[in-house]
């Protein structure tokens, strides 16, 4: 397996599974909406505090982790933007 086709499938895989969290955070919570009332977080309803906080929280973190994740595949690859002098 020549590099680029190494470096094309672990970004393959790596999206694949940020969409996989992105989707659930996005669409599955909410689906169950009227179960997660029945929960309360710091004193709000369960669904609430998903809409109003939860789901903000967990998009920031993926980010962050989508592109620190990223980059280590890029460097592993041989695709890192670093150049060394």
């Amino acid at each position: 397996m020549s590099n680029k086709e190494k470096h094309w499938m672990k970004t393959r895989n790596h999206m694949l599974v940020t969409l996989a969290i992105w989707f659930f955070f996005s669409i599955v919570i909410y689906l169950f909406g009227a179960d997660l009332n029945n929960i309360k977080i710091l004193g709000y309803p369960g669904a609430y505090y998903m809409c109003a906080q939860g789901s903000l929280l967990a998009f920031v973190i993926l980010i962050f982790w989508f592109a620190n994740r990223q980059e280590k595949i890029d460097d592993e690859c041989g695709y890192g933007g670093k150049e060394e002098d």
